[in-house]
């Protein structure tokens, strides 16, 4: 199901942009502000193709970037994790995309609500997941420090997952804020934080390391 789902999903958004084109309007709703009003319009072709062609290129991308990444060998070691951190981002844009067509055909959808939740749930799996990477150069919590040693990258793994799994709570529950304006800005920073974090937790794993 992994090798396929991403080619699954980006046909499913296809055929939700083709069934709802013909009665999409000329310009579309294509942002929201942290308060849940539209703030941005795009062309009826490109607020129904633009989240598809990018899901296309993720999908051409899941099976690509482990062969031009120099430590290719290691997906071996986690590419059950690989892949479902990559079927998460590509769903999480479908739910975007399909948010997009409903409010373009006159629904009222809590956009900036639904978003939230989508990013804290995909916060929550990556964090859960990120002790099972293995050192990569494509994905993880890549610094110079965890790339230099094999303990630091599992070391910053182990607590940047926390980090991350945490910003994920907060992002949810966030969501459920009765003025979103507030759940944005907790949103970013929660996962600054989080991102900031486990950045500094590497060099600091590494300092540690080159003292034995």
């Amino acid at each position: 199901m992994r090798r396929w789902y991403p080619t699954l999903v980006v046909l499913l958004a296809l055929a939700a942009s083709a069934a709802a084109y013909g009665r999409l309007p000329e310009r579309m709703p294509t942002h929201w502000n942290a308060a849940g009003e539209v703030d941005g319009h795009g062309s009826r072709l490109m607020g129904a193709f633009l989240l598809p062609g990018l899901m296309l290129l993720m999908a051409a991308l899941v099976p690509l970037l482990p062969r031009i990444d120099p430590r290719g060998a290691s997906y071996e070691e986690f590419r059950p994790t690989y892949h479902l951190v990559m079927n998460a981002v590509v769903t999480l844009l479908l739910v975007v995309h399909l948010v997009v067509l409903a409010s373009a055909l006159g629904h009222d959808v809590p956009a900036t609500r639904i978003i939230l939740v989508g990013v804290g749930l995909l916060l929550v799996l990556i964090g859960a997941l990120l002790p099972r990477m293995r050192p990569n150069w494509m994905i993880g919590i890549r610094t110079p420090w965890t790339l230099s040693s094999e303990r630091v990258w599992q070391r910053t793994h182990r607590v940047g997952g926390m980090l991350m799994l945490a910003a994920g709570v907060v992002t949810t529950l966030a969501a459920a804020l009765p003025d979103t304006r507030r759940a944005v800005p907790v949103m970013i920073g929660s996962a600054m934080v989080a991102a900031f974090g486990a950045v500094v937790y590497s060099y600091v794993a590494w300092r540690q390391e080159q003292r034995h």
